[in-house]
């Protein structure tokens, strides 16, 4: 076995404290590419994140410029080479990728890459992504493999810190919300209740009927702003819920659109702790607008939800079995408008693809 030198040992360790000092899972992921490449003196390296799915769902490259990128079109999902190291997780090292019997090749405009060396980054238990390491003069050594493997080592166990500080970042702010809603529940509504009962109180004593009616218009509007703080004290708790656990908060609101409507409903959240909170609220509104259309007007008798959050982007993707519409003639009045208003505040977009007898398909990708 050829071990590491003492020398690229030393670059392990720099490697090693650059990944480990980083809280925010990107930046954990862009600097271990950067340090994997550096480290190697491979001209590129990747970091491909593997969803729920089995398919690459982000993907973190170093070496290529945005103009190069742009010409190759959509990043890799996860098939030929990259797709055997998905399926075992093991390292794998070629001197020449073309020569894999797995190799799908390269798409046009792909810039050519001979020598190869993958390995998987694991978090805790799972495989959380694999990094790609290509184009090494004179090809990736044991030593390489070695150097790697440490490296992704390091890395998992970056992510998993950087995705404890992200749920707990979470929790500090749910709890924030929490309090500021028992706060005003407790000190700002009780004093405004005390306060109306005091006006109550004085407008008994009163004998002007004009200064009475005055106080009781001055306790009906105590009465709407308690009323009002109320719903806002609602809201507050739902959000502080939605943020604490988006994943339950999803499935709970499907299920009460729907479930109570004799309508199957099945519900897919993948992990969403890198989604920030107005991400979230946003997602949460699309889906039910969207599942709120399939029982009102789709006749559906399923629906099914599916959610997957990346470093990028969240997707969701509501389908239905109900009897469809044509989208080009439909009244938009039925929250079609909703829908692409709210992806288009965020920079994101939405499609439905419906058609008579064959249901609706809503799917809409939010940036991060």
């Amino acid at each position: 076995m050829q071990r590491v030198s003492l020398e690229r040992f030393g670059v392990l360790v720099q490697a090693a404290a650059a990944v480990a000092g980083k809280l925010e899972l990107r930046s954990v992921l862009e600097t271990t590419v950067t340090m994997a490449r550096e480290t190697t003196g491979a001209r590129y390296a990747a970091m491909g994140v593997v969803g729920e799915h089995g398919t690459l769902i982000d993907f973190i490259y170093t070496g290529l410029s945005t103009e190069a990128a742009a010409t190759i079109g959509a990043p890799p999902v996860g098939k030929g080479v990259l797709g055997v190291l998905i399926d075992h997780p093991e390292p794998i090292r070629l001197d020449a990728i073309g020569d894999h019997p797995n190799s799908s090749g390269f798409p046009a405009g792909h810039p050519p890459m001979t020598s190869f060396l993958g390995v998987p980054v694991r978090a805790g238990a799972t495989v959380f992504g694999n990094l790609y390491l290509t184009e090494k003069p004179g090809g990736f050594d044991e030593s390489d493999e070695e150097l790697v493997t440490a490296l992704a080592a390091i890395a998992g166990s970056a992510i998993s810190a950087a995705r404890l500080h992200e749920r707990l970042t979470r929790v500090a702010l749910a709890e924030d919300r929490e309090r500021i809603a028992r706060d005003l529940h407790d000190s700002v509504i009780q004093d405004l209740f005390a306060t109306g009962l005091t006006l109550q109180a004085v407008t008994m004593s009163i004998d002007d009927p004009g200064v009475a009616t005055r106080l009781d218009d001055a306790v009906e509007r105590i009465d709407q702003s308690i009323a009002a703080l109320r719903s806002f004290i609602f809201d507050i708790r739902s959000v502080a819920a939605t943020i604490a656990d988006p994943e339950r908060t999803i499935r709970r609101m499907v299920e009460r659109l729907a479930g109570g409507r004799g309508i199957d409903v099945s519900v897919n959240v993948g992990s969403l702790s890198s989604c920030p909170p107005d991400v979230i609220d946003e997602a949460l509104a699309t889906i039910r607008e969207a599942v709120s259309n399939a029982v009102r007007h789709a006749d559906a008798s399923s629906v099914s939800v599916r959610v997957d959050g990346s470093q990028q982007h969240l997707t969701l993707v509501v389908r239905d079995d109900g009897v469809g519409f044509d989208p080009d003639t439909v009244d938009r009045g039925m929250g079609l408008d909703n829908l692409a208003t709210r992806a288009k505040r965020l920079g994101g977009r939405i499609s439905i693809e419906s058609a008579e007898g064959v249901g609706t398909t809503v799917r809409a990708e939010l940036p991060v």
